[in-house]
């Protein structure tokens, strides 16, 4: 006892581990596997050849990866340093008697292969998705005529692995590296780092709710990952009775190629992107409406600089893509000296593209903008992860066994919302999006416009061909060839249509009269080797319909767009900070005897000469004892109580 005035200091000498304040949130979602069946299907559905990890088989170390994402801590030392003292009661809670090693676990993520995290995978679809929501608590947004749609976010995070320098010589064995594994050479960005792994992933933006994680090494397949999101957001509006139709996908810059669009046209999806390229603004169509004031003026939200916004119509951007809507959005180019992030300079303007499959009658094209910037949010959801859960720790230095544990934090993100929602009973947010708004001026469009195009425009001198003889020192003569400041000829060599609104014209010099010219040297770029002979080129491109007046249109009052969603943020921490608040003990039974011996084991010759079926080496590690330890959890709300 230490003497205190105060109040009485009670001491022991006797070793008693406090209990983590996540033990308590570990047994009521434990519990609530059970209840569900979830804990049954990890058994039985997801099987894998065991290597070298004794008698444990996938559900225990499920039963590992759920507790280290629920508990916090920054390390898997840690977990195990917090666990190891409950390590029975913890097992117990899933039906297992002994608690496996830290190597055990990284031996086990090591071995998964790729049948095994499908089979998880699937099992995250079909549970987590769904659990807790109806078609109307999932929320939406509904545009101005009164369709909805849900959006979904799709982006590839990059996580930054930096190694160490080591030295090279040849008396030394080649270096290795354990993250050559799950990491290869990429975009690091402003990361710290020389080798990276992508992780794309997919998010319901009304719920918060995780749809999918796909990885790879480096820079990863953006395009086979984006097939991989497309079918998981297909999944999830299947569970709700949805079609494709009503999902709206946004996506940033690198999914805004012709191969992207495509993949998500096929999957019968909206949505809105930025463009990769700039080409799109030499069209006629996009030249012809950027010849007229522009359809609508917005404000950036950080400043008051405006930026003008054009309806540029629907187009084909390919031959393979059906038709998308173009937006183009530019402002005032900035000083002198000052460099441009986003979009593109061309004279004294910045030009923005943005392609979109939004009816015109449901989306103004600030409307379409608006979309497009409130990816913002996403990212903000990206950073609570990354406080939360922190996913892109290495667990594993194999790509299916990280792969795996990513799928877990998010599968643990998605129960924390549901569960959450079940005991808060929160209602659903309204907001007006976008306020009523009368329809804008639409420009005419041709029927059969006539395709002419401007006049010829010679390729000025660049790179290495600075300072030489440009394409003015050349002169149109009568009989259509060019004259080099030499008095050699140059003939039309091809005009090929480089474009749908393109021409190039190729002029080239004879080969002899190159080789033995004076001025040689002065036509030819710096290092250039001169077995070719001088070529000069001119484009020209396809020129607008003629300008006219806006038709005449009476405008029409379209209704507001309203977004319907939850408050994710405060529904996972609400539901984290009550079970970090409340009491948790764990007592042992008093009755329970002394000594209990395990099943018999099977016979030795069936031992040595056959191999476990299933069930056996399921049941190798299960409970197999009556209870021992008695858990007191408080607080514990109506709904989650088991009868």
């Amino acid at each position: 006892m230490v003497p205190n005035a105060s109040i009485e200091v009670q001491t022991t000498p006797r070793d008693r581990p406090s209990i983590p304040a996540w033990f308590a949130e570990v047994v009521i979602v434990s519990q609530h596997l059970t209840t569900k069946g979830l804990l049954e299907a990890f058994a039985h559905h997801i099987q894998l050849v065991r290597g070298r990890f004794g008698s444990y088989e996938p559900i225990d170390f499920f039963a590992l990866l759920f507790g280290y994402a629920m508990s916090g801590e920054r390390t898997l030392l840690a977990f195990f340093e917090r666990v190891a003292p409950f390590g029975s009661a913890f097992m117990a809670l899933f039906g297992r008697a002994e608690l496996p090693h830290r190597a055990t676990l990284s031996r086990f993520l090591a071995s998964v292969d790729r049948p095994c995290l499908e089979a998880f995978r699937t099992l995250f679809e079909q549970h987590s998705f769904a659990e807790g929501w109806t078609n109307d608590s999932i929320g939406g947004i509904w545009d101005r005529q009164g369709r909805r749609y849900l959006v979904f976010d799709v982006d590839a995070t990059r996580q930054a692995a930096p190694q160490r320098g080591l030295p090279c010589d040849p008396s030394l064995p080649p270096p290795q590296r354990r993250l050559d594994a799950v990491c290869a050479p990429g975009y690091t960005g402003r990361k710290r780092g020389e080798v990276v792994r992508t992780r794309t992933v997919a998010l319901q933006m009304h719920t918060r709710q995780w749809i999918g994680t796909y990885a790879g090494r480096g820079n990863g397949d953006y395009q086979g990952e984006l097939a991989l999101a497309l079918q998981a957001i297909t999944t999830y509006l299947g569970l709700f009775a949805l079609t494709p139709e009503v999902a709206l996908v946004r996506l940033d810059g690198q999914y805004g190629d012709t191969v992207a669009i495509a993949q998500l046209i096929a999957a019968g999806v909206h949505l809105v992107t930025r463009a990769r390229g700039y080409r799109v603004l030499e069209h006629p169509q996009i030249q012809y409406v950027l010849a007229h004031s522009p359809t609508a003026h917005v404000s950036r939200v950080n400043s008051d600089e405006m930026v003008e916004l054009f309806d540029g119509g629907w187009l084909q951007l390919d031959g393979d893509v059906p038709q998308t809507r173009i937006i183009v959005a530019r402002h005032r180019a900035p000083e002198p000296g000052k460099r441009v992030s986003v979009g593109k300079c061309i004279g004294e303007w910045v030009y923005e593209v943005f392609i979109t499959t939004l009816p015109v009658d449901g989306y103004l094209v600030e409307d379409v903008l608006d979309l497009y910037h409130g990816r913002g949010a996403f990212e903000a959801v990206l950073a609570d992860e990354d406080v939360e859960e922190d996913p892109d720790r290495w667990c594993s230095y194999t790509e299916c066994g990280q792969e795996l544990w990513q799928i877990a934090c998010q599968w643990v993100w998605n129960l924390r919302l549901s569960l959450g929602q079940a005991m808060q009973q929160a209602k659903l947010r309204e907001i007006e999006w976008a306020s009523p708004k009368k329809t804008p001026l639409v420009l005419p469009t041709i029927e059969e416009p006539v395709e002419e195009y401007g006049p010829w425009e010679w390729a000025a001198a660049f790179g290495r061909a600075t300072g030489r003889f440009g394409t003015d020192a050349f002169t149109m003569q009568e009989d259509g060839k060019l004259r080099c400041p030499a008095g050699a000829s140059l003939w039309l060599s091809e005009v090929r249509q480089e474009n749908a609104f393109t021409q190039r014209a190729v002029y080239l010099a004879y080969q002899t009269g190159c080789q033995c010219c004076s001025l040689r040297e002065q036509c030819l770029a710096k290092g250039a080797k001169g077995n070719r002979a001088r070529r000069v080129s001119a484009v020209r491109r396809l020129l607008p319909p003629p300008a006219s007046v806006a038709c005449e249109q009476k405008p029409v009052l379209l209704g507001p767009i309203r977004w319907v969603d939850v408050a994710g943020r405060a529904l996972r921490r609400t539901w984290t900070t009550h079970w970090r608040r409340q009491h948790a003990e764990i007592i042992p039974l008093v009755e329970c005897p002394k000594r209990i011996f395990p099943p018999p084991r099977p016979p030795r010759a069936l031992r040595s000469h056959y191999r476990w079926s299933w069930p056996d080496r399921l049941a190798c590690n299960a409970w197999w004892g009556p209870p021992q330890l008695r858990v007191t959890v408080a607080g514990v709300p109506a709904f989650l109580v088991i009868k």
